[in-house]
């Protein structure tokens, strides 16, 4: 990609103001001023005519896709932190350089997950709806909307990365006792600060723990790693908490726990299959069983800006001949 001409960059959705504005100026960019999201054929034809493409975690990018890239595509610099919307080794074998955004979105995402594991068991969205809707609060009673104390709780995080240790960081300060099961066993300076219980064993941690926290990345390996004999291994008042891609857990089995009483609630930000949201769910969430959120875990002004810049330092980056700093390798997902 020549340094002396700016690059062809096609944006699959809105971005903030400042990024696009950038974008413009130091691209030759195409945005996506109405927001809206777009269709297979139209990605295709992105990806026919342009250099680089920037699409979001909602644009699903697979092998077939791919193959359609025109010759002058070079670059999928991903507006995102996860790549599993991305079929990253076939645009290896398309000669396709992948980038994403990584390392910007650690601490917003913990927000809303320490919000979770609050919202759920304090049933604060509960609480909510009878103030604001048709109900009528009888004021205050020593029985009445009883939920339970975090304090002293044990919370088990599946997957102690950033935004895992993040989370750990926020749970200790309000008196919960950490657990973890990853990959690897984190540092030993981290796991002290944290006072942190390692598992290697993500069944025997189930068992032991009163909320679960979901911070893994989703891969294939990843894919219903919370399954139905899973869930069931958890105890009948633990709580669940999901920030990190609805796929991780089998939805359909979480519901049937929930309905059951085989668990006490459930935080969900992210679905299995999003944009579409599972009616049952709903149906919980009105029950007070389950508190859902539309995918917010990361939407902050603040983090949607870096998150853009770092796009931009990718495609600066790759077209001045260098490698991208956030360059996503084949086979490491």
């Amino acid at each position: 990609m020549s340094n002396r001409k700016k690059p062809k960059v096609f944006i699959t959705r809105k971005l903030p103001d400042p990024v696009e504005t950038r974008m413009r100026e130091l691209f030759d960019a195409t945005l996506n001023i109405d927001d809206k999201p777009l269709t297979q054929p139209e990605l295709v034809a992105a990806m026919r005519d342009f250099q680089v493409l920037v699409p979001t975690v909602t644009d699903r990018i697979d092998a077939a896709m791919i193959e359609q890239a025109g010759p002058d595509l070079k670059l999928i610099a991903n507006f995102g932190n996860g790549v599993d919307n991305i079929d990253v080794d076939a645009a290896a074998r398309k000669g396709i350089t992948v980038t994403n955004t990584p390392n910007v979105l650690s601490e917003d995402t913990a927000d809303m997950t320490m919000a979770l594991i609050l919202a759920v068991p304090r049933r604060l969205t509960e609480g909510a709806r009878i103030l604001a809707g048709d109900g009528v609060w009888p004021g205050w009673s020593p029985t009445w909307m009883l939920g339970h104390r975090i304090w002293g709780k044990r919370l088990g995080i599946v997957g102690m990365g950033r935004i895992g240790t993040a989370v750990a960081r926020r749970a200790k300060a309000f008196g919960l006792s950490i657990h973890y099961h990853n990959r690897r066993r984190v540092d030993q300076r981290t796991e002290d600060e944290l006072e942190a219980t390692y598992w290697d064993s993500l069944d025997q941690m189930l068992a032991r723990v009163d909320i679960v926290s979901v911070n893994c990345p989703s891969t294939p390996a990843t894919f219903h790693l919370l399954s139905a004999r899973r869930l069931a291994l958890l105890k009948p008042g633990a709580y669940i908490v999901n920030t990190a891609r609805g796929g991780i857990i089998d939805e359909t089995a979480l519901i049937q726990a929930l309905r059951d009483g085989a668990i006490a609630g459930a935080g969900l930000d992210v679905f299995e299959h999003e944009p579409a949201v599972d009616a049952k769910l709903v149906r919980l969430a009105d029950e007070g069983k389950v508190v859902i959120l539309p995918h917010m875990g990361s939407a902050t002004v603040e983090g949607r800006i870096d998150m853009g810049e770092k796009v931009i330092v990718n495609i600066r980056t790759f077209a001045d001949g260098h490698r991208p700093p956030d360059r996503v390798l084949p086979g490491r997902l």
